[in-house]
């Protein structure tokens, strides 16, 4: 029985675990997030973040001890000279965990690792980035906007037709030129009047 034992083996040997975070622990720190399990990422927290403490203090006993954990010589250089700074003001907590879907095959639980000072999405300077500044209506920067003159444009130089102006029709005023009279030529003269058959019986009684 394992009573008050809290270790997770994961179902491997001592040896086997220890290799396994190894391996997980460099990986970590070369990519700055990896994909796994979520029961392994819980176990790679534990084992890694003391790791990431003891980097803070460059000394050759610190790097030893490191190395003695990781066995891996480019993983410790790149821990103590760049992962070294980025943490070297936060007091623990250098991990983040993010759960994800499950997996197809076996739907085990997955999560994503990753370390914190990497992740510029949930940092201050990305949030402040992203902030927009909002502004009301009545704000002075619309005020000066609505008092600059607006420059006039330019007038048309080509005349306005009744076809391209629909108010033409209604603001034109219409004015008639006077008829000229009709007048005689010059050169004509009026035809005498044909005098008609009942003046005539009327001149002939006279008579």
């Amino acid at each position: 029985m394992r009573h008050g034992k809290k270790v997770n083996h994961l179902g491997r040997t001592d040896s086997h675990r220890k290799a396994m975070l190894a391996n997980m622990a460099s990986s970590l720190i070369l990519h700055k997030r990896i994909t796994t399990t979520l029961a392994k990422a819980k176990a790679l927290r534990v084992y890694v973040e003391p790791i990431l403490t003891k980097a803070k203090n460059d000394t050759t006993h610190s790097r030893r001890t490191v190395f003695s954990y990781l066995q891996d010589k480019e993983t410790v250089t790149i821990l103590f000279r760049e992962i070294a700074e980025k943490i070297a003001n936060r007091p623990g907590g250098y991990t983040r965990i993010i759960k994800m879907e499950n997996r197809l095959g076996d739907n085990a639980e997955m999560a994503l690792i990753e370390l914190v000072d990497y992740n510029t999405v949930y940092g201050k300077d990305a949030a402040q980035a992203t902030k927009k500044s909002t502004r009301r209506r009545g704000s002075g920067a619309g005020k000066a906007k609505a008092a600059t003159p607006v420059a006039a444009a330019p007038a048309a130089s080509a005349e306005v037709t009744p076809a391209d102006d629909a108010t033409f029709i209604e603001d034109a005023v219409i004015v008639e030129e006077p008829k000229a009279e009709a007048t005689p030529a010059a050169d004509e003269t009026p035809a005498p009047e044909q005098a008609s058959p009942d003046k005539e019986e009327n001149a002939e009684k006279g008579e």
